[in-house]
């Protein structure tokens, strides 16, 4: 039976938007695990840090691949096959005691899995399908779907180790991630319009990547993205062990983490209304500036439920942002036909900045007692991303290359 005419943009919008809700739900939620899961194996922060930098920098490193793969092979045979090894790294992470389980179930696995679940390679597919007109405040619609993953699933983690504790808890996010298997089956085929437009040489691969990594816009959009991989990783994974270390309740932090959810549901979708009225390298570097201030504040003011919950609901509103935006300008730059890639490959320095800062963060506690320097540091790093977009050229290549050829 052919279902390409049931395969519309709408269609393919809802469950690209569900695949992001469910996996970027599930990794939302995992910082709620650091805590239980070191108490009752007897590791330092150290150790569970590790492993979500391993997975941080999996996923960053093998996007481009799942990316290659998907633009030449499909991605809904991607994101199946990454949606079963979530699953099984779930599992594996639910028996683990020892740090090297761990890292293969946590690191390896959800990694690997992450690298086809999520929005470099899901923002991909959605792009082909809208047309450009739309295609932006889509980009947003997704991303903000899937930060309702994180406000909706971090509850329900939560609940499950309360009532179940931490490895049953585990097992039950498992089963939820399966449900990514069917809705990446829908997402097979390639629309018509992700062919070249008439008048336009089609490119190979390697044609792509070099024309990619010869444009200074590419770099820098990829050390932005390093700085908001620092952010997030950092935040989502040690926040809730900051509020406990502050003095309030782990309830307090599931709530932070699931405000941030749900205020990036209204930034993400914002953001991408915005990115296709506005510059969406200016709209990047206000973002990243923000986020600084808000950081500050956390460090400055008295850690109070009151404070947490603003600090919250600001920097989840810039949470998510960057990405419609990012996403948008590497398809507005280079073209569709190999978005999946080229987005992969600058979600690497995204996956680098998570990398460091998750470790980098557990490691300084461990050493010094408090996540003091590493906020700091992330402060910095705001006001780098911000200068960093400035340069960004935002006019499609295949215009110069016509205005070059015209002259």
């Amino acid at each position: 039976m052919n279902l390409d005419r049931f395969r519309t943009p709408a269609l393919v919008l809802a469950c690209g938007s569900l695949i992001l809700c469910v996996s970027f739900g599930v990794r939302s939620s995992f910082g709620l695990f650091l805590q239980p899961m070191s108490v009752e194996n007897g590791w330092g922060r150290e150790v569970f840090s590790f492993a979500m930098a391993i997975q941080n920098l999996l996923w960053g490193l093998l996007g481009p691949f799942a990316g290659a793969i998907g633009d030449r092979w499909g991605m809904g045979r991607v994101i199946v096959g990454c949606g079963i090894a979530y699953a099984l790294g779930l599992v594996v992470m639910a028996y683990t005691d020892n740090p090297l389980s761990l890292y293969l179930g946590s690191g390896f696995l959800i990694g690997l899995a992450l690298s086809g679940t999520t929005f470099a390679t899901i923002l991909a597919v959605i792009g082909r399908w809208v047309p450009v007109e739309r295609r932006s405040t889509a980009l947003g619609v997704a991303t903000a779907t899937g930060s309702f993953g994180q406000f909706a699933l971090v509850p329900v983690a939560q609940w499950l180790i309360g009532g179940l504790e931490w490895r049953h808890a585990l097992l039950g996010l498992a089963a939820i991630v399966l449900l990514i298997v069917p809705l990446g089956a829908a997402l097979s085929g390639r629309p018509a319009s992700a062919t070249p437009h008439a008048g336009v040489a089609p490119q190979s691969m390697r044609e792509a990547l070099r024309e990619a990594l010869g444009e200074r816009g590419f770099h820098l959009l990829f050390w932005g993205y390093f700085v908001c991989g620092f952010h997030i990783a950092m935040l989502s994974v040690h926040l809730p062990a900051f509020v406990v270390d502050g003095g309030l309740k782990p309830e307090h932090g599931m709530m932070a983490i699931a405000l941030i959810g749900l205020c990036n549901m209204v930034g993400s979708f914002v953001s991408g209304v915005l990115g296709g009225r506005f510059s969406k390298k200016y709209l990047l570097s206000a973002i990243y500036l923000l986020r600084g201030v808000f950081i500050l504040a956390l460090i400055l003011a008295p850690l109070t439920p009151l404070t947490l919950y603003l600090f919250a609901m600001g920097i989840g509103f810039l949470w998510l942002s960057t990405v419609p935006l990012t996403n948008g300008l590497v398809g507005q730059i280079f073209g569709m036909r190999y978005a999946g890639t080229l987005a992969a490959i600058v979600f690497v320095g995204h996956q680098i900045g998570s990398f460091i800062g998750v470790w980098l963060a557990g490691y300084v506690y461990d050493r010094v007692g408090s996540y003091a320097p590493a906020f700091w540091i992330s402060v910095g790093l705001s006001v780098f991303a911000a200068i960093v977009n400035l340069p960004v050229n935002e006019r499609p290549l295949a215009m110069r290359r016509s205005a070059v050829g015209a002259a």
